[in-house]
Parts: C-alpha cells; structure tokens; sequence
C-alpha cells in the first residue's frame, strides 16, 4: 500500500539501506536487553531501534542538503521495513497504513526528544528513560543504556557523511 505513495522519492531504491542495516544492527545489540534492561519484547526492540534511528536524524541534520537526502532515504527505508514487518506479523491493508503513521510519528517525537537532548547539557537520563522505557527501570540499568547512548552519539559525531550512509560507524 505505502509502496505506491513512496515508490519514486528517491531513485535509487537502495538507498538507505545500508544506513539502516547498521542501526539495526546496533538495536539488535545484547546489552540494551541484558545490561539497559530493555524489555526484549516487540516494543522494546522498536524503542531501541526508533531511538538509534532518531540519532542518525539528528547528526543527519547537521549535513545540511546531503544530510537531508540521506535522511530521506533512511525515513523511506524506515517506512519499507516497518511495512513488511507488520505483514509479516499478519497485518492487513485496513489498519497497516495507520499503524505504520503511528510509528513514523513515535520516530518523529523521538527525533525531537534527542534533538533538544545532545543540543543543550540536559538531561539525557530523562531522554532514555521516555525513548527506551514504557515503565520505571533500576537507576544501574538506565545508566547502562545512557552510557551506550553516549558511545553512538560520540561514534556518529566522528563520522563523516559517507560514513554514516554507508553504515560504516
């Protein structure tokens, strides 16, 4: 359904895809789980994966134009994934579109969310905990998961734009 709505945003179909692979790698990595105590459910492999994918947006920005073409076609990429995830779970063309809106949108509040967190010295403990976390966490595990979101947001930042495209961070 969304294939039709997206389908020539970008020319290459591809694009994106290497970015992507890599933050899901990152989301698929064990110590969100085990030492973040991330709950290794559908939903909290989402938050992660929405929450790392928001990092990318955010150092995508500071690229100006060909960080906003690699941004579009991370979001396009994003879209594609989430759409086939969600068949694949049985979802059907009445509800897919609305589900998948909702999680752009989550993606986007997060996107938002780190944008305001890595531009000022606030708070970043209350940013994991709202992007990461649907429930109360041990301060030990929150700290792992911040500790973790640190390393990724120090990693994208020494990267350059080809790079981070490429996945290579």
């Amino acid at each position: 359904m969304l294939d039709y709505l997206f389908r020539r945003l970008t020319a290459d179909s591809r694009r994106g895809e290497e970015l992507f692979k890599s933050l899901t790698r990152i989301a698929r990595e064990p110590h969100w789980y085990v030492e973040g105590d991330v709950p290794d459910t559908l939903d909290g492999r989402f938050a992660v994966l929405a929450t790392v994918t928001a990092f990318a947006f955010v150092r995508l920005e500071a690229e100006g134009e060909e960080g906003n073409r690699a941004s579009v076609a991370l979001t396009e990429r994003f879209i594609e994934v989430m759409e086939s995830e969600h068949r694949e779970l049985g979802m059907g063309d009445p509800t897919l579109g609305r589900t998948v809106r909702r999680l752009v949108g989550s993606l986007a509040r997060r996107t938002d969310l780190w944008r305001t967190a890595v531009s000022s010295p606030g708070d970043w403990a209350a940013a994991a905990q709202e992007s990461l976390y649907k429930s109360d966490v041990s301060p030990n595990a929150l700290k792992r998961s911040v500790e973790a979101l640190k390393d990724l947001w120090a990693e994208l930042g020494h990267a350059s734009l080809a790079e981070i495209a490429q996945g290579k961070f």
